[in-house]
C-alpha cells in the first residue's frame, strides 16, 4: 500500500519560513519524480516544484528563488523549504510521486496559512 504523508504545515507570518516534509512508503522511492502541488480555496490545484530521481529540480515562476525542493532517498522523504512566504502562498500543499506518468500517487495534504 502506497502512502505519502505530509507534515510541517501551519500558520506563519508574511516573510516567514516553513519546511514541509513528505514521507513515502510502499514505493521504490528512488525511482520516482517527487513533486509538490498546492490548492488555494476556490482555485485549481497547481504545480509548485518537482525533483527527479536524478536530482534535477524545477519550480513554478511564482515560487522560484523562494522555495527549495530536496530529497533524501535514504529516508524516502522529500522536502519543500519555503522562505519569504506571502499571503498568496496560502493553500493546502500536496505531495506527489510520479513514475513515467503510469504510477501516480498523492498525499492527503497539509495546510499552509500565511497571515499576520
Amino acid at each position: 500500500q502506497v502512502q505519502l504523508v505530509e507534515s510541517g504545515g501551519g500558520l506563519v507570518q508574511p516573510g516567514g519560513s516553513l519546511r514541509l516534509s513528505c514521507a513515502a512508503s510502499g514505493i521504490i522511492f528512488s525511482f520516482y519524480t517527487m513533486g509538490w502541488y498546492r490548492q488555494a480555496p476556490g482555485k485549481q490545484r497547481e504545480w509548485v516544484a518537482s525533483i527527479t530521481n536524478g536530482g534535477s529540480t524545477n519550480y513554478a515562476d511564482s515560487v522560484k528563488g523562494r522555495f527549495t525542493i530536496s530529497r533524501d532517498n535514504a529516508k524516502n522523504t522529500v522536502y519543500l523549504q519555503m522562505n519569504s512566504l506571502k499571503p498568496e502562498d496560502t493553500a493546502v500543499y500536496y505531495c506527489n510521486a510520479n513514475r513515467n506518468s503510469a504510477w501516480n500517487y498523492w498525499g492527503q495534504g497539509t495546510q499552509v496559512t500565511v497571515s499576520s
